[in-house]
């Protein structure tokens, strides 16, 4: 049975040089409308977990949450997805940095962009931000990640920096760290607290 996995997967293939018609088939089968474009792993986690968090089931209302594996693949996957491709809705979150890899490719797309949303940093940013640092680390300890986060510390590079910065960089020490504090950070949001960025996002959804 197709699902949103089986597009990703087409859509990946696609991306790769592979033939789109796998890709094309699934959004008739699975009905989708939107696809909101992520630039990797932990942002998809994010997106997920507060979709989960507020009752949403995003492929029910035909909507994709895809990752690109970097800013720099917008315009190709904009492209593929959007008005020159399959004419989805495009939406997503881009980094305050990249955003002139938006810029240039969702033109070269000829997709709106309105349905882009900003972070400052990046969402692990946006997020440590929300909940503070302290109720950070909190949660790193009752993932047993405290020793890890003490030996980082201690690490003469780290030395000084503000410690919003520190945890933004610990979060990406360690291959799978971002994608699992993607969730949990979402996870232990209030409701007032979801970042702008991420929060218009689901608005526009």
């Amino acid at each position: 049975m197709a699902d949103m996995n089986s597009f990703r997967d087409a859509v990946s293939r696609w991306a790769a040089g592979g033939p789109g018609g796998p890709a094309s088939d699934l959004v008739v089968q699975l009905g989708l409308r939107t696809a909101v474009l992520l630039e990797g792993p932990s942002d998809l986690a994010a997106v997920e977990a507060l979709a989960a968090r507020r009752g949403r089931d995003l492929a029910a209302e035909g909507v994709c949450v895809i990752s690109m594996g970097g800013a720099m693949s917008v315009g190709h996957y904009a492209g593929l997805l959007g008005p020159p491709g399959l004419g989805l809705h495009l939406r997503g979150l881009c980094d305050e940095g990249e955003q002139r890899f938006y810029d240039r490719g969702l033109k070269r797309a000829r997709a709106p962009h309105r349905g882009f949303f900003v972070c400052v940093a990046d969402l692990e940013d946006e997020l440590i931000r929300a909940l503070g640092t302290a109720r950070v680390e909190e949660i790193i300890r009752a993932e047993g990640d405290l020793r890890a986060w003490q030996t980082f510390l201690h690490q003469p590079a780290h030395h000084g920096r503000p410690r919003q910065q520190q945890l933004r960089r610990f979060l990406g020490t360690k291959k799978g760290r971002k994608i699992r504090y993607g969730h949990l950070l979402v996870e232990n949001l209030d409701p007032g607290q979801v970042p702008a960025p991420l929060d218009d996002l689901f608005t526009s959804l």
